[in-house]
């Protein structure tokens, strides 16, 4: 199993982000994974850089492969505009870069007042980005008119030799499936087995499942809880809500609803290995072949210093 490190945009700024990217790779991690948003979930977060200039500014720190988790190209970006970025960042990484991509949520999507569809069509809409996006980057001109979108006259010159890999993320049966069909990866922040066993039977066969987990590195179990519930709340808001609130202060309403204790225990807390060895073996157990782990709170450096003396020897 190859080990990663989730860089969160919500929580870091750009510095930051760039100053992990180094540590992770230093530490010994394989990969690296980088949250697209608009947003963050909360204020308490606190940051939100663009990232595909931050995916610009790791390829020139880094030689680690990265991948998107996810990106939305939808609604907020026009997927011809998604396409020139990510074969940009594809050249710019020297082919080691992955286009994750997702049916996103309103809390980023929805800010030019357009109506936010429903699954069903956000799904559609998803599928018919990634052709859009295939179609540019065999290089020539483009023109296409289907249901969600217009493209007439483009072309990517700025293109790698092989076109970016595309992971589609799916957390239901229908999301999954469709991952499975347009998919050259599955990406998932839930180790569950059936999920995985759908996405290869369903046609995805051996191709990439690459999951995620957060953690809260601190002096104590009960710091690295207090730390996740007051950063990230919202891990604990259940079902759709959070793809269909629109903004951090209804994620802070619904979050009033979340204990320390319900945040704790979705989290890998404090400076034990052990709760973190157990999350990546549920992964492993569930069928993925990569597992990313993201920090939360001022203890990155702990973290990275944990895994490169006790967690990442088990897997080399």
């Amino acid at each position: 199993m190859r080990i990663g490190y989730f860089l969160s945009s919500e929580e870091y700024t750009p510095a930051e982000l760039v100053a992990q990217a180094k540590g992770a790779e230093a530490a010994g991690f394989q990969a690296l994974w980088i949250s697209d948003h608009y947003h963050p979930w909360v204020d308490a977060q606190g940051q939100s850089p663009f990232v595909w200039s931050m995916i610009g500014a790791l390829s020139q720190v880094t030689r680690l492969p990265v991948t998107t988790a996810v990106t939305c190209p939808t609604v907020r970006i026009h997927p011809a505009v998604v396409a020139q970025a990510a074969a940009t960042s594809a050249v710019l990484h020297e082919g080691r870069f992955v286009l994750g991509v997702g049916s996103g949520e309103a809390l980023n999507e929805h800010i030019f007042g357009d109506p936010w569809p429903s699954a069903d069509v956000r799904l559609e809409m998803l599928e018919e980005a990634v052709d859009v996006m295939r179609q540019l980057w065999k290089g020539g001109f483009v023109d296409h008119r289907g249901r969600h979108y217009t493209v007439e006259n483009a072309r990517i010159y700025t293109r790698p030799e092989r076109p970016p890999a595309v992971y589609v993320s799916g957390f239901g049966p229908k999301a999954v499936d469709l991952a499975a069909r347009i998919g050259d990866g599955y990406v998932s922040t839930m180790p569950d087995g059936d999920l995985v066993r759908r996405f290869r039977d369903g046609g995805g066969g051996d191709k990439p499942c690459q999951g995620g987990f957060k953690a809260a590195f601190a002096g104590s179990a009960e710091e690295g809880a207090r730390i996740a519930f007051e950063r990230w709340p919202n891990a604990g808001v259940p079902g759709e809500l959070s793809q269909v609130l629109p903004s951090p202060r209804h994620f802070e309403q619904a979050s009033q609803l979340v204990t320390q204790e319900m945040v704790g225990d979705s989290f890998a807390c404090g400076d034990d290995p052990e709760p973190h060895l157990r999350q990546i073996e549920q992964y492993a157990e569930a069928g993925f072949d990569e597992v990313y782990v993201a920090n939360t709170g001022p203890h990155w450096q702990g973290l990275f210093d944990m895994y490169a003396a006790k967690v990442l020897p088990r897997f080399a």
